[in-house]
């Protein structure tokens, strides 16, 4: 299988056509640079192989034991994780429930500490709410999307170089779809 290496040059070598490709289907470069630079954070940082000790995982830096469970529950290289399909889309719902949990206990221990209510589940649904208003607002009403296209590009030429490589390797590529 391909090296963190070779995936961060693919990365890096992919950004630039991204980019190009993206202003011309977009027609806006501000669009088209929100989608290479979350296709670079995707492939650098919330790719595939956030289910395993990686290259990847390992930048998240203290950071990483967001990924902890993530590791733990999806086996390497499975459809869930580096699938086509629902790798990338599973990474960004798991992402924002572990923000969520995290926030959460930061909350509950400040609400201890200090005598105060603990927050409820509607307030963070708000406050995740408040965050999309103000990100369509000041960002335009399809930053969600282009950064997802981004983070599923990113994804998607981790997952295609390793397709390639398995399929040098042993002629199959079935568990990635």
């Amino acid at each position: 299988m391909p090296s963190g290496k070779t995936h961060d040059a693919i990365t890096f070598l992919s950004a630039a056509p991204i980019l190009g490709l993206a202003w011309l289907g977009s027609g806006a470069f501000s669009d088209a640079a929100v989608i290479a630079i979350a296709f670079v954070f995707g492939g650098l940082m919330f790719g595939p192989d956030l289910d395993t000790k990686s290259v990847q995982y390992s930048r998240w830096g203290v950071f990483r034991v967001f990924w902890f469970p993530y590791k733990g529950f999806f086996k390497h290289r499975s459809r869930w994780s580096h699938g086509l399909v629902f790798g990338t889309l599973f990474r960004v719902i798991y992402f924002a429930g572990a923000i969520t949990v995290f926030t959460f206990l930061i909350a509950f221990i400040i609400a201890t500490y200090s005598n105060r209510q603990i927050p409820q589940f509607f307030e963070f649904v708000n406050a995740w709410d408040a965050f999309g208003d103000i990100a369509r607002e000041n960002l335009g009403p399809n930053i969600f999307y282009f950064v997802f296209a981004g983070l599923w590009l990113g994804a998607a030429s981790h997952t295609f170089t390793d397709m390639a490589g398995s399929y040098i390797k042993t002629g199959r590529i079935s568990e990635f779809l």
